[in-house]
């Protein structure tokens, strides 16, 4: 199959995709990687089956997909290709949970000799790496990175990038119900002002994170509406892991709600996606939300047992904010049945996971993500509370006095 063949059925197999056909797609497409012997275009087919896998939730073919282009890359010996290519394999990284590894072929990206596609992906490096870096609750980094990835979009007028990082910074701001249900309205709005002409998996994401946002805050009806107009464009487009996030959504809402008879089978439903595409984060907050039910019913046993799981999980991904939820919901466990002893060592243990995530105030020195709290980053990216910033007046961060008065894109 020569080079223009090969164009042609690269794009019989987008028209395919953008229907909602996507098996034919990939059988369009994968015919195109065992016949061409045109090396861009076995790139370009390979970036096509790696967003698919990706859109699909089978992110073990995503991985293997995008290790190939990189082999492909190398052939070619581009250097614009080659930063695509690490890119993908990132990305691949971080659908998988697997965030040091993320992080690193970031870096590779950004070590990589000046390219044009530097400008146009330079901001989507930055965006998966602070992902990384939120998923790894290195939360001072995270920022970081999602305000480098903001000022590409910015810089290059990508409201496609912004409306993600907007999306991304809503779950970051987790802790801070106003702020998080803040990032993903902004992200609507980049959707209805300019996405005429993008994917419908924009508005998609955006409504999703409004959702969980709303629930925080004890807005379940709109919560419910946004999550059910997610639901719907993740159920027609196939989106295995937008299906998992929404049916995850909807159990806490009907959590929240005290129906507990309707939550659990959506924890189920939520839980075998999230197995099946391998979702650890996805299925630690399961788990944590299984347990608060188990709590509700007084059913201190099963509760300890979902904790004992989320906390494996929690632990083998590496996320420290998971685990200090868990130790607190353990913490009053087992204060409500007086064991001492276990009650010590999770207080010790949350404790430790405040000071290694530093989630604390350097100003009053209480602990953030407990409760809803109004929360303020610096220019340097470090994080107070809001009130404690208003009252001490100060003009230089208390943590690294460097000039708080330089405001931040976020």
């Amino acid at each position: 199959m020569g080079q223009d063949q090969t164009k042609q059925q690269i794009a019989k197999g987008l028209q395919l995709y953008q229907s909602n056909q996507t098996e034919k797609a990939l059988q369009v497409w994968m015919k195109v990687l065992e016949k061409s012997s045109d090396l861009v275009g076995r790139f370009r087919v390979l970036g096509c089956l790696v967003t698919a896998h990706s859109e699909m939730g089978r992110y073990k073919e995503m991985l293997k997909f995008a290790v190939v282009q990189i082999d492909t890359a190398r052939e070619l010996e581009d250097a614009d290709f080659l930063l695509e290519s690490y890119l993908n394999l990132a990305r691949s990284n971080e659908k998988l949970c697997e965030f040091h590894k993320t992080i690193s072929y970031c870096k590779t990206c950004l070590g990589l000799p000046g390219t044009r596609a530097a400008t146009q992906l330079g901001g989507q490096v930055s965006l998966s790496m602070g992902n990384a870096f939120l998923g790894l609750s290195l939360f001072q980094k995270a920022l970081e990175s999602f305000e480098k990835a903001l000022r590409y979009a910015h810089n290059n007028d990508d409201t496609m990038l912004e409306c993600r990082v907007c999306c991304s910074l809503g779950s970051f701001y987790a802790q801070d119900y106003e702020k998080a249900l803040f990032f993903p309205c902004k992200a609507a709005e980049l959707v209805n002002d300019y996405g005429k002409g993008w994917s419908l998996k924009y508005r998609a994401m955006s409504q999703y994170h409004m959702a969980v946002a709303y629930r925080l805050l004890g807005h379940l009806g709109s919560a419910m509406e946004c999550c059910e107009e997610s639901m719907k464009i993740a159920l027609q487009h196939g989106d295995r892991p937008l299906q998992a996030l929404c049916l995850l959504c909807f159990a806490d809402i009907h959590r929240s709600r005290g129906d507990l008879e309707t939550a659990f089978p959506r924890y189920d439903s939520a839980m075998s996606i999230m197995t099946e595409i391998g979702n650890r984060l996805g299925q630690v907050q399961v788990l944590l939300g299984v347990a608060k039910c188990w709590v509700a019913r007084k059913a201190l046993d099963k509760a300890l047992e979902a904790i004992e799981r989320a906390q494996d999980l929690a632990e083998e991904v590496g996320n420290k904010l998971s685990q200090l939820k868990l130790h607190c919901l353990s913490e009053s466990i087992y204060r409500s049945r007086g064991l001492q002893r276990e009650l010590r060592a999770h207080v010790v243990r949350f404790h430790e996971c405040v000071e290694e995530t530093e989630l604390y105030c350097g100003l009053c020195g209480e602990s953030i993500g407990e409760k809803n709290s109004r929360l303020q980053a610096l220019p340097c990216s470090h994080i107070f509370h809001l009130r404690c910033l208003q009252n001490n007046g100060t003009r230089s961060c208390p943590n690294c006095h460097r000039s708080s008065m330089k405001p931040g894109f976020v």
